[in-house]
């Protein structure tokens, strides 16, 4: 079986499409979301729905759908409490996002939005126990501890390096293989929808002012 593992879309349709074409040009049959498919897009109703109409899908919780369900954004980021301020008033898919799991196993690997709620990068300090799988930190990398190993997909919808870059992974099952996958996309589809929506000029100059890959 051949898997589509992915993270923190963020409410960014447009990227979720994309890769949703591009992982059913590859043969997918089935998903593995991390979480974080909600707020700082304008998007976050239409992507859960999305997700939650995928067959053969085990869709996580994050730390955002956690801010949804309790109405609360528990965080000091100046930046992240205005994107909640905004996205959380108009969102209407609680009953949907409750029933995401909060983690999920496959053969030897476990899969959650995070580690004890902290951000693992390519650099950190971890100890792994098993292997594992997390988003989170919107990094795509590998950290090897013989004999475990630690993935992350990195982020749909809001890539921290390149914020036109969608970046994923590719799982087959059978030798659990893990291929990183990455597809440049048009960002100005999310700033400009933003724009249309009257976002606070703090959110829209925190997408429009991150670096680009060039094509």
């Amino acid at each position: 079986m051949k898997l589509a593992i992915f993270s923190d879309v963020h409410g960014n349709l447009p990227a979720l499409e994309l890769m949703l074409q591009q992982v059913n040009t590859e043969g997918v049959t089935g998903y593995i979301s991390l979480g974080d498919a909600v707020n700082y897009g304008p998007w976050s109703n239409e992507c859960v729905n999305v997700l939650s109409s995928l067959p053969n899908a085990n869709l996580l919780k994050g730390n955002h759908e956690q801010y949804f369900l309790s109405g609360h954004y528990d965080g000091n980021n100046e930046v992240a409490q205005a994107f909640f301020n905004f996205c959380y008033p108009s969102f209407r898919e609680k009953e949907k996002i409750k029933d995401w799991k909060e983690t999920y196993s496959l053969n030897d690997f476990s899969f959650s939005h995070t580690i004890n709620d902290q951000y693992v990068y390519p650099d950190s300090t971890i100890t792994l126990e098993h292997n594992t799988v997390v988003g989170h930190s919107h990094h795509q990398f590998k950290i090897e501890q013989d004999p475990f190993a630690l993935y992350n997909p990195g982020s749909v919808g809001q890539n921290r390096k390149y914020i036109n870059v969608i970046n994923y992974l590719i799982l087959e099952t059978d030798n659990m293989q893990f291929d990183f996958r990455s597809i440049i996309y048009d960002e100005q589809l999310i700033i400009q929808e933003m724009r249309r929506q009257n976002y606070p000029i703090i959110c829209i100059e925190y997408y429009d002012k991150k670096e680009r890959l060039r094509r």
